[in-house]
């Protein structure tokens, strides 16, 4: 039996800089990404432009097979998200995207039709695997796991400070009311709840710097 390819996960709660620094950990180790959390907002991108209910849950995944997703460098160097062809990626950290994320990403079907979708991004050399249940759920036999965290507080003020730099409206005390509401949800449903993964690194970020946490893992991988 072929070894499969190696996997790092970095699971936690919405802002604690997942997604940040996985790009610049697979940037530095060469190896593929996947952000999970923009499989569920992309998939919500797709509800809102095809105005399907998004409390309906067979409506909802039925969509799956209707999705291409790519996660691919762009001409500008960094990392873009591709819905059908189409670039999405200005779109994915917007509020409404968000809530919409949040509340399909409950449903069982949702989350096993994008199970497989998630496998298939093992392939060489390696993969940084970004989201809430990589760990836990997808990639439980992954070799390298992280847990990344910070306060609440703390990730509303990045959050706020990602929205205003890219020009969109923003409201400080409903953000960190929303991250306090979506981590209830996140720890609390039945289906892959938030969880710190068996044999993770545990890491608050909230007094660390993006490169310095990069640094952390990259000490931990060796």
């Amino acid at each position: 039996m072929s070894q499969l390819p190696a996997v790092l996960t970095i699971d936690g709660p919405s802002g604690s800089g997942k997604g940040s620094i996985s790009k610049l950990l697979a940037e530095t180790l060469g190896w593929h990404y996947l952000d999970s959390g923009a499989l569920y907002r992309t998939l919500g991108i797709a509800a809102l432009k095809e105005g399907v209910d998004i409390t309906n849950e067979d409506a909802t995944s039925n969509l799956i097979n209707h999705i291409k997703l790519e996660f691919k460098r762009t001409d500008q160097g960094g990392w873009g998200v591709f819905l059908n062809t189409e670039e999405v990626g200005h779109l994915l950290q917007t509020e409404e995207v968000g809530r919409v994320a949040s509340t399909i990403a409950v449903f069982p079907k949702v989350r096993s039709g994008l199970l497989a979708m998630q496998k298939s991004f093992q392939v060489k050399p390696g993969l940084v695997a970004d989201g809430r249940d990589m760990g836990s759920v997808v990639f439980p036999e992954a070799r390298y796991k992280v847990y990344l965290t910070a306060s609440a507080d703390e990730r509303g003020k990045r959050r706020y400070k990602q929205l205003i730099e890219k020009g969109i409206n923003a409201n400080l005390i409903n953000i960190i009311r929303d991250i306090e509401q979506r981590d209830e949800r996140d720890k609390t449903r039945s289906e892959s709840p938030l969880v710190v993964p068996t044999g993770a690194v545990y890491i608050d970020s909230s007094f660390s710097s993006i490169d310095e946490v990069v640094q952390q893992v990259l000490n931990i991988m060796k």
